[in-house]
């Protein structure tokens, strides 16, 4: 092995926030070393302290309430000197951040400024870095929208971030991130957002850069997928603490720490159809002093993959048990078409046509896959089923019922048992609501149980179904992270006990042992109270695990339509097979032929 030389060294780093309990330490003394042209993937759940380390080494910890205690943040520049980040005056910083270091953030939706073009927001920082001019800082922007592979580049130039997708938002972080050809380049959760297409693209990219100009990566993620395709070595991260490090292969072949092996576990395997996914818990469990322990004679990886797989025969049986089952959804001929250009008196002459023609008859206890690229209509078919998008043209028959026909106090009597959650928990709770009310709220609305104790006992019960504690009932959204936002917004969605619900994108947030967890909720649920879904995601191998059929959509047309296995195994169009190609295979012996950094 070549010698490679040190880029950042992290050093006994202490971060704490201040609460009401005093100072709760986030990172607990974590020390790492990042090398010259090499990338780290960081993994852990929500609340492990990954994204504060991040934060941390660009000095944006928000003070008060947080700070850094202790420990050191080195950064060796190519003139030899060691630079103590922690001990820098902000002015010093500013020099460094963006064009040394540069950050691609978890959240597009509120990493842009709305009142200002996306074009503007990534020449400003060409110009303020690299000291050029306006026109050729627009330039090197429409070059860098069109390396990120954004659609219609010069559009996007002149366009504000409310009028884009939140992938599109999230390749318009990227090319920010990447105008300056910043020495280390921090991804937190970069593709969390993106197809699978795009996510292969920019993953590329990534590799691209770090061999052109040896940029180094600290790469963040919920998905070890991801991890096997990018990284070099592994940091796994639980509760402030690193509990393992080493070389990607060392990792994922032989992890030695029960929470490693549970999160390999609990990824949605491709190969086989699972009843449940393996969790961490099934590996571990913490004792009263917060200390995880490994549990006794438990089951390896295989073996305990090997005691859920779902059998032939049993697949034959849900078949035949959908195909007997009564309509629930018949959408016939559904047309969502949007104005995109008006001639001189107003009205319109062209459209974009965000649902064309589509047909899917949907059964009482299915789960329907809606699966495509940003921009295909999934979304928009979901959110027009509930009538929260004004149909064009077609019919939307539930339990025999026309929902496009239905007056507004029908409608919401109807909105009972048709319940969302939605893609983005930022936007969809009241940042001046505890989670407790916001969980009541429909079941006050709707007149759901007799007093508010009750309402407040149902709410609790949610909570410790979703995975969070009873002491969080009083807590406000921006006390907790994105994953555990989703949770209280699938806790509220459940609030009304529905019988039909649309997941938009509703697990693409959390990490990946939260998401069995939410999954195997959601499966659970659907057996007990015989739910149906429809579930939209980017992600193919989560889609393939949870449904029962997949509908492919491309451009508003319904691309192919077939039970999850026959799709993934047997695509028949074109489209479907370059979705299935995008999909990180997390292939060890892939990964052991490329080497890996450390041993080039």
């Amino acid at each position: 092995m070549s010698e490679k030389k040190i880029l950042l060294e992290v050093k006994n780093l202490v971060v704490g926030f201040r609460s009401d309990e005093g100072m709760v330490e986030a990172i607990k003394s974590i020390s790492f070393t990042l090398y010259r042209g090499e990338t780290i993937g960081i993994v852990g759940e929500s609340g492990s302290g990954k994204s504060v380390t991040s934060l941390a080494i660009m000095r944006l910890i928000p003070y008060p309430p947080g700070k850094i205690i202790s420990g050191e943040i080195l950064y060796h520049t190519d003139e030899g000197k060691v630079i103590d980040i922690t001990k820098l005056q902000e002015e010093e910083m500013r020099i460094i951040r963006g064009n040394e270091i540069s950050m691609i953030f978890q959240e597009p939706m509120t990493s842009l400024n709305p009142v200002y073009t996306c074009g503007s927001q990534v020449a400003e920082a060409i110009i303020l870095h690299q000291k050029k001019s306006k026109a050729e800082a627009e330039k090197m922007t429409l070059e860098l929208f069109e390396k990120v592979k954004l659609p219609n580049p010069s559009r996007i130039l002149n366009a504000y971030p409310h009028q884009l997708s939140g992938g599109q938002k999230q390749r318009v972080m990227i090319a920010m991130a990447l105008s300056c050809k910043p020495g280390i380049l921090i991804a937190d959760e970069p593709t969390t957002a993106l197809d699978v297409t795009v996510q292969k693209t920019i993953l590329q990219l990534m590799s691209d850069l770090k061999k052109e100009i040896e940029t180094s990566i600290i790469f963040i993620t919920h998905d070890l997928g991801v991890i096997a395709e990018i990284a070099d070595r592994v940091i796994v991260m639980h509760k402030g603490v690193i509990v393992e490090e080493g070389s990607v292969v060392d990792i994922f072949e032989n992890p030695k720490h029960p929470y490693t092996k549970g999160l390999l576990a609990c990824r949605p395997p491709l190969d086989k159809r699972l009843k449940i996914l393996p969790t961490v818990l099934d590996f571990m469990k913490i004792d009263e002093n917060g200390q995880m322990i490994e549990l006794e004679g438990g089951a390896s990886i295989k073996e305990k993959i090997e005691q859920v797989i779902v059998t032939e025969q049993e697949t034959i049986e849900r078949r035949a048990q959908l195909e007997k089952a009564p309509n629930l959804l018949e959408i016939k001929n559904l047309k969502v078409w949007f104005p995109s250009k008006l001639n001189f008196f107003g009205n319109p002459i062209e459209y974009v046509k965000a649902v064309d023609d589509v047909s899917i008859t949907m059964k009482e206890g299915e789960t329907l896959g809606l699966v495509g690229e940003s921009g295909c209509g999934k979304t928009t078919m979901g959110k027009t089923i509930l009538r929260l998008n004004p149909a064009t043209d077609g019919e939307i028959i539930y339990k025999g019922r026309d929902i496009l026909s239905l007056s507004k106090s029908d409608m919401k009597d109807m909105r009972r048992e048709m319940q969302i959650i939605f893609q983005d928990p930022y936007s969809s709770l009241n940042p001046r609501m505890t989670v407790g009310d916001a969980i009541m709220e429909p079941m006050m609305v709707h007149g759901i149980l007799a007093n508010d104790k009750e309402r407040k006992d149902k709410a609790l019960e949610l909570l410790s179904k979703v995975n969070l504690l009873p002491e969080q009932f009083f807590r406000y959204p921006h006390e907790f992270s994105g994953g555990q936002r989703q949770r209280i917004c699938i806790a509220r969605a459940l609030a009304l006990n529905p019988k039909f619900i649309i997941c938009d994108e509703s697990v693409s947030a959390l990490d990946v042992s939260v998401q069995a967890q939410v999954l195997n909720l959601l499966i659970s649920l659907r057996e007990e109270f015989k739910f149906s879904y429809i579930f939209i995601s980017h992600d193919l191998s989560v889609v393939k695990f949870i449904s029962d059929r997949i509908a492919v959509m491309n451009k508003g047309k319904l691309e192919e339509l077939g039970y999850a296995d026959d799709i993934y195994n047997n695509p028949q169009t074109e489209y479907t097979q370059r979705l299935i190609a995008a999909i990180p295979k997390g292939d060890i012996q892939e990964i052991k032929q490329k080497g890996g950094f450390l041993n080039s």
